[in-house]
């Protein structure tokens, strides 16, 4: 072990500025044994750090290598596991807990020995040792291996000092002089002896040389201490002299002292008294204020506010512990208490006296602003009561109870000013829009909003003028009894007129007059909630307005949904969750319930449309229905939120348009289903190629497919009765042909020889085929209707179709009869004529 701690310390510690003094082997317990070294260090320069280092011989084994090193201030606690009996294991607490196995318990004693020294000398913070005998910590280790390996006396190993480079060559040259150094030690040692003895003589006969100087030196020393006695009495008599001036010091530092702290206690009472005057003290001008202040005039209102503010503070301010038993204290508090109470029963008094004369307020009526119909204005009202805004939230913060009580006050006589303003308002706005409908106009097309008529008559409705509150009352409940109206009762102009506003309010929702007190973003749900009851008829009566507006003409729902719409987005874009924004939504659900009844009424109206046996039916109404429908919402919808509303509705009611004509087509027995269809499609196709509705792009490209197809199918069906023969031969033809016949041998059939052929042809010649045409545009004419305007499409469609049947039949000749010289009687050029002198001549 001996020879492992040089090894140790030449190669890993001496390069370090270590030294090495304890070493055990050890292994870590529970695991397969893999031998290691802790070993004690300590550094060699000041100051001193003494390191538990672990170290371990290379995967080679060929030299040691430091693995690890750990600082003995972090050592925690020494577990020797044992103190009574010998057991290798034991435990060393850093960061973590090391558990280790000695190869015998006298390194680990040792081990722990020289770490509880290094503990004791070096360390504060003193190590805990655990199971460790007390013999052991307090004793050193016996000599032998143990005492080389725990270091002995760490004293001697402090002072312990290697020798330099001149006394290795000193001794280097002594033990070159001697030959026999190295191979005789005994000889060289008795040669070392011999001449220390030399010296140690010379050393003696040099100090009995020197005994002269030594006797003058002790004479020296008793004249020294006979000096020291003569200046240690004069010392004395200074220290006596001292003393009685150190008790005046003494004397006069305390009384400083007593001085000091009656001045530091002066300063703290004089700080409590300022604090007491300053915060607690209110002027004699407020409180003259709070008794008897003037709350109607401005100057007054505003001695008030500062008052109740100052009064608020002092009631507010913090008191530091103590004050609350100081009778002055008591007397302020109880003062305050009183000015408090009598300016809340004043303040309170005087606003329900205010709110009271608002509520009964006469001054502005509806009848002065009849002819803008806007609600009137209360600008003087809220001017006054903004002044007590400040008062009403001194109010709430000291008299909650007071506070509430003034503003279920408020709110009761604001509700009782607001609804009689605003039943009186929309009273005279129901009036204005039962005036703007007409009578006798009759009715212009089939897409209506209802199908009852006014009873009223429109005179009767413009005689109508603003009068007292309770006969307008009673104008306007009768007019909502009078039954429905016909959308075709009101031209483009009443609709226009009802859309610019005559019907509308102009002055919309009446702006939110904010309870006193009440601060611009807060308290939210308080105020919607005071609102609410406030303006709790405002609801009611828009929709009493919009269901008027609906039974005069459904198609107000149009306007009045546009309308809404856009109030709605704009107070939503102010504040989402306000009174209004709220309000003006649940009254637009109403209207685009009302827009939606529309709606369904139109197509409920295309389904119950009865077509007349007698006449023919040329365009439906529901179709030209449609079309100005299309033309008044897109003038309404322009650049409106709500256009996905209409291009829903739009699909709807062209789906139901084209189900219903097609309906019409097939129950119709004097106009063609063709000619239903044609006209109608045509009519359906031009709408929506004029007015360009996006959504409707694919429903106008149908609507032309259907036109287009039943165009074809009414001149080829009424092209096959001038010549009804000849179209059943040639018919016959392509039966046989389609059958198997080769065309070359249809002219051996019997019923299609070449004798039949020209039997069928001279039964047409070009007489009977003018008259026979003459005879199909009149039919026509009879079947079509003269708003469409198609007979000359369908007839220049016939003549197309008639020259392609004439070549189709020359064909088939040529084909079927070949060399037959076989030709119609009439050509191509007759057929022209024929047409163009039919038309001129009709």
């Amino acid at each position: 072990m001996t020879a492992i701690k040089h090894a140790l310390q030449r190669d890993i510690f001496t390069p370090n500025d270590e030294r090495l003094l304890s070493i055990v082997n050890v292994c870590k317990a529970g695991k397969k044994k893999k031998n290691c070294f802790l070993c004690a260090t300590v550094t060699t320069e000041r100051p001193v750090q003494v390191r538990v280092v672990k170290v371990k011989k290379s995967d080679k084994g060929d030299f040691y290598k430091r693995q690890m090193a750990w600082e003995l201030r972090d050592l925690a606690e020494v577990d020797a596991k044992d103190a009574s009996k010998e057991n290798p294991e034991f435990d060393l607490h850093f960061e973590k807990v090391y558990r280790w196995v000695a190869s015998s318990t006298a390194e680990k004693n040792s081990f722990i020995s020289c770490i509880w020294k290094l503990n004791q000398r070096y360390l504060r913070k003193k190590v805990e040792f655990v199971n460790v005998s007390s013999q052991l910590l307090e004793e050193s280790v016996p000599s032998g291996e143990s005492q080389s390996v725990a270091g002995g006396d760490e004293d001697a190993l402090d002072d312990y000092q290697e020798l330099n480079a001149r006394e290795e060559q000193d001794i280097e040259g002594m033990m070159e002089v001697c030959e026999y150094a190295i191979s005789n030690a005994e000889a060289f040692a008795e040669k070392l002896s011999r001449e220390l003895q030399v010296l140690d003589g010379a050393n003696i006969q040099s100090i009995m040389a020197s005994e002269k100087q030594v006797n003058i030196l002790m004479q020296l020393l008793d004249e020294a201490l006979s000096e020291v006695d003569t200046i240690e009495g004069k010392l004395s008599s200074y220290e006596e002299m001292l003393q009685s001036v150190k008790e005046q010091m003494d004397q006069i530092s305390q009384s400083n002292r007593l001085i000091q702290i009656s001045n530091t206690n002066n300063g703290k009472l004089l700080d409590e008294i300022q604090f007491l005057v300053n915060y607690m003290d209110l002027s004699k001008g407020h409180i003259r204020a709070l008794q008897d202040g003037d709350l109607s005039s401005p100057k007054g209102i505003e001695a008030c506010i500062n008052a109740s503010e100052a009064l608020l503070q002092c009631m507010n301010v913090a008191l530091r512990p103590g004050h609350e038993k100081l009778m002055a204290v008591k007397q302020q508090q109880h003062l305050f208490t009183e000015l408090r109470d009598t300016f809340a029963r004043r303040l309170t008094n005087h606003l329900n006296n205010v709110f009271v004369h608002q509520g009964h307020d006469q001054s502005s009526t509806l009848s002065q602003h009849t002819a803008e119909l806007t609600l009137p204005k209360h600008s003087p009202l809220h001017r006054d009561l903004l002044r007590y805004a400040k008062l009403m939230e001194w109010l709430k913060n000291t008299q909650r109870e007071k506070y509430d009580g003034l503003s279920r006050t408020y709110v009761d006589y604001m509700t009782r000013l607001y609804e009689r303003e605003i039943k009186d308002f929309f009273e005279v706005a129901k009036i204005k829009m039962a005036g703007t409908t007409k009578e006798g106009k009759g009715n212009k097309f089939g897409l209506h909003g209802s199908s009852g008529k006014l009873t009223g008559s429109t005179s009767s409705l413009n005689k109508l003028t603003v009068q007292g509150s309770s006969s307008r009352r009673s104008q306007s409940s009768s007019l909502l009894d009078m039954g429905n109206m016909s959308a075709s009762d009101l031209d483009v102009a009443d609709r226009t007129k009802f859309d610019k506003g005559e019907v509308e309010s102009d002055g919309g929702l009446p702006s939110r007059q904010p309870p006193p007190g009440e601060h611009r973003h807060s308290m939210k749900d308080m105020v919607r909630l005071m609102m609410n009851k406030i303006f709790q008829s405002i609801e009611t009566e828009l929709n009493s307005l919009i269901a008027l507006g609906d039974k005069i003409d459904s198609f107000h729902s149009l306007y009045m949904l546009v309308k809404m719409s856009h109030h709605v987005w704009t107070a939503q874009n102010v504040d989402p969750a306000s009174y209004l924004s709220t309000t003006l939504g649940n009254v637009l659900v109403t209207v685009k319930r009302n827009f939606d009844k529309c709606i369904s009424g139109q197509i409920r109206q295309m389904e119950e449309v009865k077509i007349s046996k007698k006449s023919k039916v040329g365009i439906l109404p529901f179709v030209t229905g449609f079309e100005e429908f299309a033309e008044l919402a897109e003038t309404i919808f322009r650049n409106a939120e709500r256009r996905g509303d209409l291009d829903k509705a739009y699909v709807k009611l062209i789906r139901a348009v084209f189900m219903n004509v097609e309906k019409v087509a097939n129950e119709s027995q004097k106009t063609p289903r063709d000619v239903v269809m044609m006209e109608n499609f045509h009519h359906i196709f031009s709408t929506q190629s004029r007015l360009k509705i996006s959504c409707l792009e694919t429903e106008r490209r149908e609507a032309k497919h259907k036109y287009t197809d039943h165009l074809q199918s009414y001149v080829i069906n009424s092209l096959g009765q001038p010549l009804e023969k000849l179209n059943h031969f040639f018919e016959g033809v392509e039966a046989r042909v389609a059958q198997g016949v080769r065309e070359e041998e249809v002219s051996y059939q019997l019923a299609f020889n070449k004798q039949e052929l020209r039997k069928v042809i001279k039964e047409y010649p070009g007489k009977e085929v003018k008259k026979g045409l003459d005879n199909l545009y009149k039919k026509v004419d009879k079947h079509l209707c003269e708003e469409e305007s198609l007979l000359q499409v369908v007839w220049h469609s016939m003549q197309d179709e008639f020259i392609r049947q004439y070549k189709h039949f020359e064909g088939l000749i040529g084909r079927c009869y070949p060399g037959s010289g076989i030709t119609m009687e009439f050509t191509i050029g007759d057929m022209l004529e024929y047409f163009s002198s039919i038309a001129q001549s009709h």
